[in-house]
């Protein structure tokens, strides 16, 4: 685990996630709208998961997939609505992007619609409206 500011801490272990508050949150989305809890549950255990802890409670998550060699694409980013502005997005992002089974990524890739200013911190570039890129 490691500790970005503000006394979250991050985990890549799945036995930690809130699964059914996880799911709810993405269903509610703009992106995750369709999505079952089992599309949800497959999507999450194929792909390296950041969970946001706080208090030892989880407030975020985030996901990369990919092939873990050259290519990731960042997606589900979410943090608990009463949390936002905390910097606790910016940790999980962090997070992906330094995990060690992912050092070798090179072309990094995800989309959003209102999220744009939090993934340029990173280096990300706008390659549309929604989709952004970041080359290492």
């Amino acid at each position: 685990m490691s500790k970005p500011a503000a006394g979250v801490e991050i985990t890549f272990d799945l036995r930690q996630i809130d699964f059914a508050k996880t799911s709810e949150l993405i269903k509610s989305s703009y992106w995750g709208s369709e999505r079952t809890e089992e599309l949800n549950r497959r999507a999450f255990e194929n792909s390296v998961c950041a969970i946001a802890l706080l208090d030892g409670k989880q407030v975020g998550f985030g996901r990369a997939s990919g092939d873990r060699s050259v290519f990731a694409r960042i997606s589900d980013v979410i943090v608990w609505p009463e949390l936002r502005g905390r910097g606790i997005g910016a940790a999980i992002v962090e997070a992906l992007l330094n995990h060690p089974e992912l050092a070798t990524v090179a072309t990094w890739t995800l989309n959003t619609a209102d999220a744009h200013s939090l993934y340029e911190k990173f280096g990300f570039r706008r390659l549309d409206e929604k989709a952004m890129q970041l080359d290492r």
